[in-house]
């Protein structure tokens, strides 16, 4: 059993309601929680990176078992394709700020206790300041500069950074805590992938009751870390296999050499971490808006559209006179393509297309364009009627 982060002087003047002792009843009952405990729960303060497909069930759990403030992080707005995993938000919520739609769940799960909202992307401008407010930050983010920030700032700040990730049909999780032994995510992974390299959710997809699992293990790990029971995940990463209900446990290691954590830091504060993960390399892709494209293909200028989704994706939607070229298949059918045409190339959001811009420009292809957005802006921009997917 490990010590509880909260120290006994953080819940010297914390009481529970009677409401709250009914509440929790199932709680206060079990000797390894105790009245102690809760108010332990009462007194905690958790950042939630995200009110997404992992931020959900996780801020759910933690307002059901009554931890006192919970902050939630997050820019974005409801969408329809959201709902398959995003339990937080309903059909109603469509439209409306992910933070209002999650307040409002939350509130219902339990009034008893405070809900921050923080609209706003987690940058190295706000980092540290919203992390310096809380005990444990959970990061339910989905991309590679947000995962790597939040782990330097915890690492910082000591504190506790429970970290999920998930991905089609897998998902893993860990609690990363230099400042308690173990290691950081710098540590697992010093370098970001190449760029592009790996898809996120909406280009690979995930099972949407995948994040749930996830989720609840990271509500499992920060409530224990809150409370001070059992052995949190400190130096070892669970992954979950899904098509085969299966667990895998890895021990990690700190490093030595790591920058953040190591014996001899040389990162002593939030970097360009944009830069670093290489998420600017698509700036220098020629692209093309999808007003633009319209355009050029109203006025019947000749050029080449290629779609290089997946067949499955181009039965669901498609652009009408788009050729599909997997990304795939693209170095090996170059040829079919028309060098003395301007070459339109799309995807679902922009990156596959970026990459396969690449791909063509090292092939000799100068006049080749990325649509900004993918078949996605063109859905919002040009023709609704296209399916959102």
């Amino acid at each position: 059993m490990h010590k509880s982060i909260i120290t006994p002087e953080r819940i010297s003047d914390i009481r529970l309601t009677n409401k709250e002792t009914a509440r929790y009843s199932r709680h206060l009952i079990m000797p390894e929680v105790t009245p102690d405990g809760q108010r332990r729960l009462k007194a905690a303060r958790v950042l939630c990176i995200g009110a997404g497909g992992l931020g959900s069930p996780t801020a759910l759990y933690l307002a059901a078992a009554g931890v006192g403030t919970i902050g939630i992080v997050d820019l974005d707005d409801v969408d329809l394709s959201n709902l398959q995993r995003q339990i937080l938000h309903g059909t109603k919520d469509i439209g409306r700020g992910k933070l209002e739609s999650a307040r409002d769940r939350l509130r219902d799960i339990n009034p008893e206790i405070d809900i921050e909202l923080h609209k706003c992307r987690f940058s190295s401008a706000n980092a540290s300041q919203l992390v310096s407010r809380y005990d444990v930050v959970v990061d339910g983010s989905d991309n590679f500069p947000t995962r790597y920030l939040s782990n330097d700032v915890c690492v910082f700040a000591r504190k506790p950074n429970v970290y999920g990730s998930v991905f089609r049909f897998e998902g893993q999780t860990t609690v990363f805590a230099s400042h308690l032994g173990g290691p950081c995510y710098r540590c697992l992974f010093p370098e970001p992938p190449p760029a592009d390299a790996v898809p996120n959710c909406a280009q690979a997809g995930v099972l949407g009751v995948l994040p749930g699992v996830i989720g609840m293990l990271q509500a499992i790990e920060t409530i224990k870390l809150i409370v001070g029971i059992g052995e949190p995940l400190i130096g070892r990463l669970l992954h979950f296999d899904a098509l085969k209900v299966k667990f895998r446990e890895l021990n990690l290691r700190r490093d030595p050499q790591c920058p953040v954590c190591g014996d001899n830091p040389t990162i002593f504060s939030p970097i360009d971490y944009e830069q670093f993960c290489g998420a600017r390399d698509d700036q220098e892709i020629p692209a093309i808006s999808a007003h633009e494209l319209k355009r050029k293909m109203d006025a019947g200028e000749p050029l080449e559209l290629i779609d290089v989704r997946e067949t499955f994706e181009y039965e669901i939607a498609r652009i009408d006179g788009a050729k599909l070229i997997p990304l795939g298949e693209i170095a090996q059918r170059a040829d079919e393509l028309q060098r003395h045409r301007p070459i339109v190339v799309h995807c679902h959001s922009g990156q596959r297309s970026a990459q396969a811009v690449r791909l063509l420009q090292q092939r000799g292809f100068a006049n080749v364009y990325n649509l900004e957005g993918g078949i996605d802006a063109w859905s919002d921009q040009i023709d609704p009627n296209v399916p959102k997917y």
